[in-house]
């Protein structure tokens, strides 16, 4: 049987480090700030601006929330975005995505300075990601190394596979864990004998967006099973993309949804957002 990998623990544990930082930072005459910037009525994108702003307040942030009407325009979003790119206060931008269909998420992502896109999803953080020369991760993928490191979980030399091949998640997952010298695989829906080779895998994190897709006769005896999924099952109750009963059984660590990844995706905004301010300071 498995041992639960407690995200809201190990999150908590990582937001006192941040708010101590945060503490210092601020006797020395600098307040971290997060501007998150939201267009449309999404529910679900409101909740997590929400839980953002929250976050922020827990550990002494300084925060700005723009709730833009679904009507708002190209032109409209990227001078807001112009104006926090050159405001001493704020130090990361966030625009919550999805973006109304009007609106090219793109060149909205390019729109933000480097420097403050604290969820690194300007094409110059990619790229600084790639080469292992980075400042900032995309928050879910570096929440999930974290998971590991807390959990005491060796990479280097384990065979990992990473279900999922999104941007925002599959390809930044797969790059860390190659840096941290595991060798790795990426799978798809185009994955021939899918099974086969998440089977193999010492090390199985799944970001398909398929609720229970990943059942214990697809996992090794003792794997590792990370589940970045958050799906809804047939009785409307929230789960992952793994069948966590079935591969509870086999797994040596497992992470439940809700609670295991879910809470390091904000705890690591915050830690980008700590980032950006010291290097500002830095640069002072």
């Amino acid at each position: 049987m498995a041992e639960i990998i407690n995200g809201k623990e190990i999150a908590a544990q990582v937001r006192a480090g941040i708010k101590e930082e945060t503490e210092r930072l601020i006797q020395a005459g600098l307040q971290p700030g997060l501007a998150v910037v939201i267009v449309g009525e999404d529910s679900a994108s409101q909740v997590y601006v929400r839980n953002k702003i929250k976050a922020c307040a827990e550990v002494g942030f300084y925060s700005e929330n723009y709730a833009l009407p679904e009507q708002t325009t190209e032109k409209e979003l990227l001078e807001l975005i112009a104006r926090l790119n050159q405001d001493p206060k704020i130090h990361g931008i966030l625009v919550q995505l999805p973006l109304p269909s009007h609106l090219d998420e793109n060149k909205v992502i390019l729109a933000i300075d480097p420097k403050k896109d604290v969820d690194a999803f300007h094409t110059e953080n990619v790229g600084k990601i790639m080469l292992g020369n980075y400042e900032f991760l995309p928050c879910t993928p570096a929440g999930v190394m974290k998971l590991l490191e807390y959990s005491g979980i060796e990479v280097a030399g384990k065979d990992c596979v990473v279900v999922g091949r999104s941007n925002i998640v599959g390809k930044p997952q797969a790059m860390l864990l190659m840096q941290a010298n595991g060798t790795v695989q990426i799978c798809h829906s185009r994955t021939r004998d899918l099974a086969k080779k998440t089977a193999a895998a010492d090390i199985l994190v799944v970001a398909i967006g398929k609720a229970k897709f990943i059942t214990g006769d697809m996992i090794k005896e003792g794997a590792v099973v990370i589940d970045v999924g958050m799906d809804r099952d047939e009785n409307g109750k929230l789960c992952g993309d793994v069948d966590f009963d079935s591969c509870f059984e086999k797994a040596s660590y497992i992470t439940p949804v809700p609670g295991g990844v879910g809470p390091m995706t904000i705890t690591m905004l915050l830690q980008n957002t700590l980032i950006a301010a010291k290097s500002k300071m830095k640069d002072k």
